[in-house]
């Protein structure tokens, strides 16, 4: 009995232990089961949005977008992002225009903001900012802000700001060397120089047994407009709404005139053969050019190449510190609020000082975001150029032109006239040659204008007016074309 009775009390406590761990695990089962039920009929799992990134760049640059691409894709559980990129802008531009490419967010530079808009190829940005709390008055350049700003509202996300300055060679350029000569130098801080200093930097280097020549600088309006800015002239009548240039202004003309006594000087800068044989940027890296404006994307190429030193100075002055620039700003597409809003997402990881920094670190863009601008991802001191410091230095001196459509119409009209102003042998009076190019203009941007003085009848008028417009091709004989 006492065997038995034992059998039973051990029994019944063993019973107990596993039924309770059989429920316990029924339990358990149960509630997976219940997790892993199918979903209800009509239920919908969350959406998985594709986003298109449109951009153009070098290699080095799309590799640095698309490395900012996959770490978002990564980390996304909504958003899948494609990166689409084309070798310039122009080429994306076209493909924008033409209705080839539909990118839910691109990269665009500012010539092309008043087409987008008027277009309504782009959607504001001020409210989806607030939205994402991102400190656009705090983090960027207040200047670009306002440049890809209209109509009360930030149009596009501006993204970089590079400003026009002189790359020089720094062995036909040595500034210890000029000021040991009694020539005029530049302060040591490369904080600016004047004309005169930049003259004689240009005559320093110019040597007739090497067969260098000092400066060049491109004979269209973007080349000469530092220079007319500088000078207390201005390119357009109007910086809102243009009805013509206004190179033939008293300013405007004696800023080109001080100008064009170098930049014409057959001494000191390209010949016209010597450009048929290599562009200007090729004679530079050559080491037979000593100074050349640019922009900071020309940086990465300079660097490449073997032997070549160089550093870089704002543009001279010749009364003022102003410089144009090149500005791009990122867009988002117009469309379905909820498309705007991932695209928003993605733009607050791209505007990201992470982000803007891997791009940057190709050397090849200057960011508008103030953090990465001074940074050592931007400014890389164990680089050249040594001064990279003047890039954000004169970054407030860029002179922007006015939100316009007909910005490459412009350019293609009057370019034979801004070449003619460099190479024709004889400039008989300036200031009428000048005023000759801003009429021309104005039968683009103001074509409800009606002149009110009638063609004069003197045939010397009419000789005089026609040289004034002579294309590069009639002025091929003149001094400029000898080595």
């Amino acid at each position: 009995m006492t065997r038995v009775s034992r059998f039973d009390w051990r029994t019944g406590a063993v019973v107990g232990v596993v039924a309770l761990a059989v429920l316990i695990g029924m339990l358990v089962l149960a509630s997976g089961t219940e997790e892993k039920k199918p979903a209800p009929a009509g239920a919908t799992s969350p959406t998985l949005t594709d986003l298109d990134f449109a951009v153009w760049g070098s290699k080095a640059e799309v590799a640095a977008y698309q490395s900012v691409v996959d770490d978002y894709n990564a980390s996304s559980k909504d958003t899948t992002v494609t990166l689409t990129s084309w070798p310039d802008a122009a080429a994306m531009v076209a493909d924008l225009r033409s209705g080839t490419a539909k990118p839910d967010l691109y990269l665009l530079p500012r010539s092309e903001l008043a087409w987008t808009i008027a277009e309504k190829r782009n959607r504001p940005l001020l409210d989806l900012l607030n939205e994402r709390e991102i400190p656009i008055g705090d983090d960027f350049a207040r200047d670009a802000v306002d440049a890809f700003s209209a109509d009360d509202d930030l149009q596009c996300m501006p993204y970089t700001t590079s400003p026009m300055v002189i790359y020089y060679n720094t062995d036909l350029v040595d500034f210890e060397e000029m000021a040991a000569e009694g020539l005029p130098t530049p302060n040591e801080d490369h904080s600016g120089w004047n004309f005169a200093e930049f003259r004689a930097a240009a005559e320093f280097a110019s040597r007739p047994r090497a067969k260098t020549r000092g400066v060049y600088i491109e004979p269209t309006l973007r080349g000469l407009a530092p220079f007319i800015y500088s000078g207390g002239g201005k390119v357009f009548d109007d910086e809102n709404e243009p009805k013509s240039l206004a190179l033939g202004e008293d300013d405007s003309t004696d800023a080109l005139r001080q100008t064009l006594e170098l930049l014409r000087d057959p001494r000191l800068t390209l010949s016209n053969k010597q450009l048929q044989q290599r562009s200007a940027i090729e004679w530079f890296e050559s080491g037979r050019l000593a100074m050349i404006a640019g922009f900071r994307g020309l940086t990465p190429q300079l660097r490449e190449t073997e032997g070549l030193n160089f550093d870089v100075m704002p543009m001279p002055s010749l009364g003022a510190n102003h410089t144009v620039g090149e500005l791009n700003g990122i867009c988002l597409a117009s469309g379905r609020q909820a498309r705007a809003e991932a695209s928003a997402n993605f733009l607050t990881y791209l505007v990201s000082d992470e982000a803007v920094a891997r791009v940057a670190e190709t050397g090849y863009i200057q960011p508008t975001k103030l953090t990465v601008a001074f940074s050592a991802d931007f400014l890389q001191p164990n680089l050249a150029p040594e001064h990279a410091m003047v890039f954000n230095d004169v970054v407030r001196s860029i002179v922007l032109p006015p939100l316009m459509q007909q910005g490459d119409e412009l350019q293609a009209l009057i370019t034979p006239d801004m070449k003619a102003l460099l190479t024709n042998p004889v400039l008989t009076d300036l200031q009428e040659e000048l005023r000759a190019i801003d009429e021309k203009s104005r039968a683009l941007l103001d074509p409800d204008y009606e002149p009110e003085d009638e063609p004069s009848d003197d045939p010397s008028a009419a000789d005089s007016s026609s040289g004034s417009a002579s294309s590069p091709s009639e002025s091929a004989t003149d001094d400029r074309s000898r080595d």
